[in-house]
């Protein structure tokens, strides 16, 4: 089992990205909570990491804070969550956020994430209330690192990097392209073109 990767980022492409660890380039899939806190490429970096072997792949998933992972790690053990939801989960909603909503039992809040209807939102706060009563005390709301006007990429690029973001996160090609679009500062970087396109559609 991968733990924990200490390298510098070597590429990202929302949601995933490159981790090279002394020459050897690992390939992850991270959620947009901790996509947006990623440092510039070419910085370093430790991700907290779960292995999921396959069949036909091993696929690595990298967290900015254990809490992330401990939380992937809770939602993949529930019955018919897999990675791709849990991601999506946690893409669209902020650990403290998802956490606030199973304490209130909120269905709304569920089923706007792609992938999750009225009754899988219901058996999703049936299951995880019991499992979220040690995740009582929560920490704030993660604050976002800001790219910076320097690193920001060419305005048709970070625009596709969000569409393709969004697509893989479960969303509809043209509700993705409808969200980005409906953006009225075109000078984002990727990151946050994606965390404007998920609040708006929330």
């Amino acid at each position: 089992m991968i733990g924990r990767l200490r390298g510098f980022l070597a590429e990202k492409q929302p949601p995933h990205l490159v981790l090279d660890v002394n020459g050897v380039g690992y390939e992850l899939e991270v959620p947009m909570s901790t996509l947006y806190r990623l440092p510039h490429v070419g910085e370093p970096v430790t991700l907290h990491t779960h292995l999921v072997v396959r069949e036909d792949a091993n696929l690595l998933y990298g967290f900015f804070e254990k809490r992330e992972r401990e939380l992937f790690r809770e939602l993949i053990r529930l019955n018919g969550v897999g990675p791709k939801l849990a991601l999506a989960l946690m893409s669209g909603l902020e650990v403290d956020e998802l956490v606030r909503c199973v304490q209130a039992q909120d269905t709304s809040a569920l089923t706007r994430i792609p992938g999750v209807g009225k009754k899988t939102a219901e058996r999703l706060l049936v299951e995880l209330k019991d499992r979220f009563k040690a995740w009582e005390s929560l920490p704030g709301s993660f604050s976002l690192v800001s790219n910076g006007p320097n690193a920001a990429p060419q305005v048709a690029t970070a625009e596709s990097d969000a569409v393709s973001a969004l697509i893989s996160l479960g969303y509809k090609p043209q509700e993705a392209s409808k969200a980005v679009s409906a953006i009225k500062d075109k000078n984002l970087s990727s990151e946050d073109l994606i965390r404007r396109a998920l609040k708006g559609m929330v």
